[in-house]
């Protein structure tokens, strides 16, 4: 079968994978406010509308490369694709610890961008290493790499960053070259020959991916579920670290090391809970994880101490139910030669949720933030990101998906 074809290193390098992609943001969040008000001259509320067009960038290139990464891997296998997308990330973190000016830094993230759609693959080599019934536990195991990235990233940008501001980015190239090696040498093809299909440039452009979506009547439902919740979940990487500076007076570390404890919590959670889900079901997962996540970026909102942040952070872990099994239901839906373009139109429209959540929530930041605002209330994306998990769970529970038969 196909797992056992991809060998024993595969979860490993898809997990490590997922890790370097994680810990590159998580390095360069805890500096980043600081150093865009530094370039531009300007205060947090300045900074914040900067962060969100950088956010833009990659976001807006994740959204129109991903689905050409997915029928590239459905075409030629994930083993290539997921080689030389790391190899593209090494170049932009190279890049992104040389830039003199702010102009650099666009261009960093717009090649992160492209790299980070690597993503894509991952989850269809997991879709074609696992059976259905166990899709959910290694989706978790991927989430559980994002949050470990969490935890070293911030951890271990703010050691190295002693001899350097930019020494991080060169640290987390040099990763990413070392992993690409790795699975240059150890990872197996999980793509049989069988399964593969020709390659088709409608179906790899980004409209293209997202109209192949209309063939799966049940996903496109889920899919607007799927986007409220990026939406809310972007308000971490968007708002986070601009919030707590602003409304806490936070320096780059109490930052660094609020994000390592968001990481643990995130690790933790992705680990152990997502093997729930078989016993509890898919559809409790997900109103679990609504639920969780609501709770948090509510107190965050309103929380009027420091400290209450970490407190809010626990339920938080609660979307680690939600996003796995999301992932499960919806990967349920397709046959094995199309797990690629699925995954690739889904990362096309996370994409292209947060190419539009950078500039929603964090221009809703800056402008309660700024003196103009009506009201001081800085809070406000949070709170925004809390009602969009409500309405998720609202419309999915109006949704039944009929698993359809594998082709």
């Amino acid at each position: 079968m196909a797992g056992q074809q991809a060998g024993k290193h595969a979860l490993v390098f898809i997990f490590i994978t997922v890790l370097i992609d994680s810990m590159g943001l998580g390095i360069i969040l805890p500096v980043l406010p600081k150093l865009i008000a530094t370039l531009v001259h300007g205060g947090m509320d300045d900074a914040a509308r900067y962060g969100a067009w950088l956010s833009f960038s990659f976001a807006g290139m994740m959204f129109l490369f991903s689905p050409l990464l997915g029928n590239l891997s459905d075409r030629f296998g994930r083993r290539p694709i997921l080689i030389l997308s790391l190899v593209g990330i090494g170049i932009d973190y190279s890049i992104m610890g040389w830039a003199p000016t702010i102009g650099w830094l666009f261009l960093g993230r717009i090649l992160s961008g492209f790299g980070g759609a690597s993503y894509t693959t991952a989850a269809a080599y997991i879709a074609d290493i696992t059976p259905p019934e166990k899709r959910a536990q290694n989706f978790g195991l991927v989430g559980a790499a994002f949050g470990i990235g969490f935890v070293f990233g911030p951890a271990f940008g703010g050691v190295i960053s002693g001899f350097g501001v930019h020494m991080p980015f060169f640290a987390a190239a040099a990763l990413a070259f070392a992993n690409a090696l790795y699975g240059f040498l150890v990872l197996k093809e999980s793509h049989l020959l069988e399964n593969r299909r020709k390659f088709e440039i409608w179906r790899a452009n980004p409209l293209g991916a997202l109209l192949v979506l209309k063939r799966f009547p049940i996903i496109l439902p889920l899919c607007a579920v799927l986007v409220l919740m990026r939406i809310a979940h972007d308000a971490n990487p968007v708002v986070f670290s601009y919030y707590t500076m602003e409304k806490f007076g936070w320096g780059p570390s109490m930052v660094a090391w609020s994000l390592v404890a968001v990481g643990a919590i995130v690790t933790f959670s992705y680990a152990t809970l997502p093997r729930l889900v078989t016993r509890i079901g898919e559809r409790k997962a997900v109103y679990f994880g609504l639920m969780g996540g609501t709770l948090s970026f509510a107190g965050y909102a309103f929380s009027t101490q420091g400290w209450m942040i970490f407190v809010f952070m626990l339920p938080f872990g609660l979307m680690s139910l939600a996003m796995p099994a999301m992932n499960a239901i919806m990967s349920r839906e397709v046959g094995p030669k199309e797990q690629g373009e699925l995954q690739g139109a889904l990362t096309s429209l996370g994409g292209l949720t947060s190419v539009v959540s950078p500039l929603l929530l964090g221009n809703l930041f800056a402008y309660f933030s700024s003196r103009h605002a009506p009201v001081y209330f800085p809070g406000a994306a949070f709170l925004a990101s809390a009602l969009c998990l409500v309405l998720a769970a609202l419309l999915f529970a109006v949704i039944r998906p009929v698993a359809r038969a594998p082709s």
